[in-house]
C-alpha cells in the first residue's frame, strides 16, 4: 500500500487528525499555495459535543458523523488519506503510517487525546471509554444488552447490578450523559420496557471534587 499522491512543487502540509483542530487547519489552508494531506484513521469527521447522546440512544452515529470526502469536495491540492499514524522520522521529514510512508514539509498532529483513567487500573480494566462513535454505540449497546438480560434474571440481585450505571467524571460529558441517561430511565424505559420496574435503574454520578463542572 501507499499514499499514491501526485508530484508537486508545492510544500505539502500533512495534517494528523481530522477532529476540530485539523479541520479547521485544513479549511484555512484552502487556496494556498501548499499541497495539504490530511490522515486520519476514519474516513469521517466526528462531532464530540454530541457523543453522549449516541450513547444513550437520542440520535444515530450518522447525525454526527461528515465524511471528509464530502466536506472538502472540489478541493484542489487538497488529498485525504485513512491510515493509522505508526511513528515519525523528523530528521528525514518522513511519517510513517499504517498504509506506507508519506513526506513531509510541514508536519501537524491534532490527533486529539485519549481516556484519562488517572491511574486507576481497575476503572481502565472494566469502564467504557467514550471518545469517539465507536465507544459510544459500544456503550449504547452494552446498556440495552443489561436491559434485555434484566428482564430475565432470577435473583432481585442480578437484576440490580445490570441496572446500575456508574459514570467517572462530573465534568461536562459526565453530567450531559447522566441527564441523557435520567431522560432514558423517564421517557424510554416506560415504553419500550413496560414490564420492568424502572425506579430499579439506577444513574451514580462519580467525580473527585466536591464539585460538578
Amino acid at each position: 500500500m501507499a499514499f499514491n499522491l501526485p508530484k508537486t512543487d508545492k510544500k505539502r502540509v500533512v495534517i494528523v487528525g481530522g477532529g476540530f483542530g485539523g479541520l479547521k487547519l485544513a479549511n484555512k489552508l484552502r487556496n494556498s499555495d501548499f499541497q495539504v494531506v490530511l490522515v486520519d484513521r476514519n474516513n469521517y469527521h466526528q462531532f464530540p459535543p454530541l457523543i453522549y447522546q449516541i450513547a444513550s440512544a437520542g440520535i444515530e452515529p450518522s447525525s454526527i458523523s461528515f465524511p471528509f470526502r464530502k466536506i472538502f469536495q472540489k478541493r484542489d491540492n487538497f488529498f485525504f488519506r485513512m491510515a493509522e499514524v505508526r511513528s515519525v522520522f523528523p530528521e528525514q521529514n518522513i511519517l510513517q503510517t499504517s498504509i506506507g510512508k508519506v513526506r513531509y514539509d510541514y508536519l501537524v498532529l491534532a490527533a486529539g487525546t485519549t481516556t484519562n483513567f488517572f491511574g486507576n487500573k481497575n476503572v481502565e480494566e472494566h469502564a467504557i471509554p467514550m471518545k469517539n462513535v465507536s465507544e459510544a454505540m459500544g456503550l449504547r449497546n452494552a446498556l440495552l444488552e443489561n436491559f434485555e438480560r434484566a428482564l430475565t434474571c432470577a435473583s432481585e440481585t442480578e437484576r440490580q447490578e445490570l441496572l446500575n450505571v456508574v459514570i467517572v467524571g462530573g465534568g461536562a460529558t459526565g453530567v450531559e450523559v447522566a441527564g441523557a441517561l435520567s431522560e432514558m430511565k423517564n421517557h424510554v424505559l416506560p415504553k419500550d420496557y413496560p414490564d420492568m420496574e424502572t425506579d430499579q435503574f439506577k444513574i451514580h454520578l462519580i467525580d473527585a471534587s466536591p464539585r460538578l463542572l
